[in-house]
């Protein structure tokens, strides 16, 4: 307990959504290709990932490399046998259905199967009529069928209505899944104020929906239109969805009454849905999680929020370095640039600080850990940020000839202006050029040389150049006479 503690310390608000946005998507895969071949094969596939990773852990180099090839393999196959299993398994109507919704074994009813067909035969021009019964007996208002016994399909009710079949004239009727009788006669309406284009199945629909709770569908052979008669009325419709729903409605009038919660189905669901989770959780600890790579990168501290009127003196140290762990994918992953420690120094003020390195410092990719900084403390020197004039002084360096002496030497500009902490400049009075050789002088003569800024920390203020000339009168010892170049 005193351990798990801290562990859950350690563990963001983004690992718990990264975890439950991926478990939920292994719970769908479940829902939407259980009751497929191709999901025991997956099964299969995940039970020889889990041997393969046995067989590397006790070092069994050749079952480990076979059982890794055998899978590659098998997810191939998968792709390639299972294709039609898993495009059915992922035609879902719409995203909520694929989100939410389950694919199951009576996922394609009678109702859907009877929808499509008269949808299809309406685009044909293909005449039917199509009785399901309600509740009450319709056997003594309808006569001349002929028995049939058929599954319903799609093929069986257009094959039974095409306009060669002896039987095409007649209705069907459908109970359940099977087409019970065929080439059924039905009582006509006598109603007179029906659309002259209603023919002689219209008037059969709306008859025997007069007489009886039965659902009665039309489909018009020159119209194309599909109707529907029910409670004696009749009417077109066009939405497959509402006559997808209308039939639905007609076969279970009443809902199913609701369940107990611990059946086998929500069983089922329920355990994979705490598999999935588990199964998520230990692949996120074991690649999150695992230290069984240890690296330490050195890393420059990053300085944010300084005050306008101070200046950065010194920063002991420039660096820091961080000891960190986590799984070998992880860590051959990182780059350098992902690694960043950054110090506010907001609250800073003038002189000494002595700033702590924590984990709000650090910025790392998820799932590494940092077992030590080094070190835990930076110091940081801060001054007012002021400008002073300073001289430019020249930096010669090696011999000039014995015969020759240098008698004036000029600087232009000879005084800068530099900006820098207070502290610094209240000791700087003079920069120098960079070195000029003495070696090469011959005569007089002028060189342009830069001005070497020191410290670092201190910088030129704006509108004044590094460069300065340096302009040199050289004499003959002798004769005391000018050297031309």
């Amino acid at each position: 307990m005193k351990s798990l503690i801290p562990f859950l310390k350690t563990v963001r608000w983004q690992d718990v959504l990264d975890v439950l946005i991926n478990s939920y998507i292994l719970f769908r895969v479940y829902i939407l290709f259980r009751h497929t071949n191709a999901f025991r094969v997956i099964i299969g596939i995940g039970i020889l990932w889990v041997f393969q990773k046995i067989a590397t852990s006790l070092g069994l180099v050749i079952t480990s490399w076979i059982l890794q090839a055998v899978i590659a393999l098998a997810a191939i196959i998968i792709i390639v046998v299972f294709r039609n299993e898993l495009r059915l398994a992922l035609q879902v109507q719409n995203l909520r259905s694929f989100l939410w919704g389950g694919v199951s074994k009576q996922s394609y009813t009678p109702a859907q199967v009877i929808t499509d067909t008269v949808m299809q035969m309406g685009k044909k021009r293909i005449g039917a009529i199509i009785v399901i019964p309600g509740r009450e007996d319709i056997s003594e208002l309808v006569h001349g069928g002929i028995p049939w016994h058929g599954k319903v399909s799609q093929e069986m009710i257009i094959s039974i209505f095409w306009p060669n079949n002896p039987v095409h004239d007649g209705a069907i009727i459908i109970d359940g899944d099977e087409i019970k009788e065929v080439a059924v006669l039905l009582p006509l309406s006598q109603r007179s104020d029906l659309p002259t284009f209603y023919g002689t199945r219209h008037r059969a629909a709306l008859g025997l929906a007069e007489r009886s709770d039965a659902l009665v569908i039309v489909v018009s052979e020159e119209r194309g239109r599909v109707s529907i008669a029910k409670n004696g009325s009749i009417g077109a419709v066009s939405d497959p969805e509402v006559l997808h729903k209308t039939i639905r409605e007609h076969v279970n009038p009443i809902p199913e009454k609701r369940t107990k919660w611990w059946n086998r189905t929500n069983l089922q669901t329920a355990f994979a849905a705490l598999a999935s989770f588990v199964i998520i959780s230990g692949a996120w600890f074991s690649f999150t999680r695992s230290k069984d790579v240890v690296m330490s990168v050195e890393v420059p501290i990053e300085f944010l929020n300084r005050p306008v009127n101070y200046e950065i003196i010194e920063v002991n140290p420039p660096k820091v370095t961080l000891n960190l762990a986590g799984s070998s994918a992880l860590m051959k992953s990182i780059k350098p640039q992902q690694i960043e420690v950054r110090i506010d120094l907001r609250k800073a003020s003038e002189g000494k600080n002595l700033i702590p390195i924590t984990q709000e410092n650090i910025f790392i990719p998820p799932g590494i850990l940092i077992n030590r900084v080094e070190p835990s403390f930076v110091e940081v020197i801060l001054d007012t940020l002021t400008s002073k004039e300073v001289s430019i002084q020249v930096d010669w360096k090696g011999h000039l000839d014995d015969r020759l002496i240098i008698t004036e030497v000029k600087v232009s500009p000879s005084k800068l202006i530099v900006v820098g902490g207070k502290s610094i400049l209240s000791n700087l009075n003079t920069l120098y050029t960079a070195p000029v050789s003495l070696e090469d002088i011959r005569g007089s003569g002028s060189t342009s040389v830069p001005v070497i800024i020191m410290p670092p920390s201190i910088k030129l203020a704006p509108n004044y150049s590094d460069r300065v000339v340096v302009e040199y009168t050289v004499k003959d010892r002798r004769t005391m006479e000018i050297v031309s170049p």
